[in-house]
């Protein structure tokens, strides 16, 4: 209805469509991350109502990481079966509904079905995998640099709602601070119902930077494709379970996952909280974090298109490793909170863009979103070890230093992995700044 006019509109003043769609999956992506960090801002308020422990409460948690990550790999099957825009408005409506039933909550399962399943599920459909695929479809060049965009949004989310959040919590309660996620969630839904669309070719546009006369060479007719089922994401996983560089990227997730969205998103304002930080000032920190990342991870997309991503990983994993170290010994203080921020925040998720272009370098465009799916699920599996496992180590010592020297560890041990991924599928990831142009 308004898609094809809006098209039109703008290709009179130069601009692609494309952008539009970057646009709004920068936004779902947006208040997807808002709706999973919220959570972390409320482990001590949940346990002062309702008296669950953390270790508990991030039990929960770690369901809705699980199920984040396992949704991946067939994701891009939703998105081709039924459209990235009935997979957007279906996810947001998921998470909007989770947000708000919770305000009436008042059994520990309602927080394992609200939080735990269904922001679980409805973020997982959408994800990364979200990313690559509109990076794949809509763009025929600069692609890293798309996906670094569109990452770094979860980075904006946490900008632009914790600090909110955090203040809601203290002056209204914790119930007030879901409101701004949930009407947020609901607005982008109505905007993708509207305007977003599946493939360049519904607005009668080719992919951004695609050349119309190698659009019309390839254009000839092709055998038909293989049916996709929901079977296939698993013959997917079986086919590449013997690659090394797939374990390689897997398990390095798996840490990237651990040492951010289940350690420091879950866990930081609590871990602040024991040091005598109150939830504004961290959450303030978080932001600082997400500022820096929203860089970062542009940046990382930038520099993806252009150098080894071997080399990009070591430098990512082995600073975050450096960076969380570190922090038990910043004595929580204004400048150590700052230091860290800045180092760590610079690679919270600038380590999406190289592992994007080393699973299509290695397995193919046709393969690379599945494959990627299942990549992301080592993530996501990751924070839920870590969403659950830090809660566990501070109900025991009653202290997150355990968890942060173990995941400082991991990340350093990341870095030294990727190293070992075959240095010509790395140069095959890196395209040549004049053949990107």
């Amino acid at each position: 209805m308004f898609a094809q006019p809006l098209s039109a509109w703008l290709a009179r003043r130069g601009v692609h469509y494309s952008w539009v769609i970057v646009a709004l999956t920068f936004l779902t992506a947006l208040t997807s991350s808002a709706a999973l960090g919220l959570p972390g801002a409320l482990l001590q308020p949940l346990s002062k109502e309702f008296g669950w422990e953390v270790d508990q409460i991030s039990s929960a948690l770690a369901v809705r990481f699980a199920l984040f990550g396992l949704m991946g790999p067939f994701a891009a099957i939703l998105m081709e079966r039924f459209g990235l825009r009935n997979v957007v408005v279906t996810a947001l409506g998921l998470v909007a509904t989770g947000l708000v039933l919770a305000t009436r909550m008042s059994e520990f399962w309602h927080l394992v079905a609200l939080w735990g399943v269904m922001l679980g599920i409805g973020s997982g459909m959408t994800a990364l995998v979200l990313s690559a695929v509109v990076a794949n479809r809509w763009f025929e060049t600069r692609r890293g640099l798309i996906i670094g965009l569109l990452t770094a949004s979860s980075a904006t989310g946490q900008l632009v709602f914790l600090p909110l959040g955090a203040w809601l919590i203290e002056h209204y309660g914790w119930r007030m601070a879901l409101l701004p996620v949930f009407f947020a969630c609901t607005l982008v839904a109505l905007g993708a119902f509207f305007l977003m669309r599946n493939r360049p070719s519904d607005v009668g546009l080719l992919p951004f930077g695609m050349d119309p006369a190698a659009a019309a060479a390839s254009a000839a007719p092709a055998a038909a494709p293989a049916k996709i089922t929901f079977a296939t994401p698993f013959a997917v996983l079986r086919s590449v379970s013997a690659n090394r560089t797939f374990w390689i990227l897997f398990g390095t997730f798996f840490i990237c996952g651990l040492s951010t969205n289940g350690l420091i998103q879950t866990h930081f304002i609590s871990l602040c909280g024991d040091s005598g930080l109150s939830a504004v000032p961290a959450a303030s920190v978080l932001a600082m974090m997400g500022a820096f990342d929203l860089f970062g991870t542009i940046a990382s997309g930038w520099l993806s298109d252009r150098y080894d991503n071997r080399k990009l990983l070591f430098w990512y994993y082995g600073l975050r490793g450096l960076s969380l170290l570190w922090l038990p010994y910043s004595e929580f203080t204004l400048y150590g909170l700052s230091l860290f921020a800045m180092f760590y925040g610079l690679d919270w998720i600038a380590t999406v863009p190289p592992t994007v272009k080393l699973v299509g370098a290695t397995f193919g465009k046709e393969r690379a979103g599945m494959v990627f799916g299942w990549v992301f699920a080592g993530h996501q599996l990751g924070a839920a070890v870590a969403a659950y496992g830090a809660g566990r180590v501070r109900a025991l010592w009653f202290t997150y230093n355990p968890a942060l020297f173990a995941a400082g560890a991991a990340c350093l041990l990341a870095a030294l992995l990727v190293l070992a991924i075959r240095r010509q599928q790395a140069a095959a990831a890196a395209v040549p700044l004049k053949a990107a142009a």
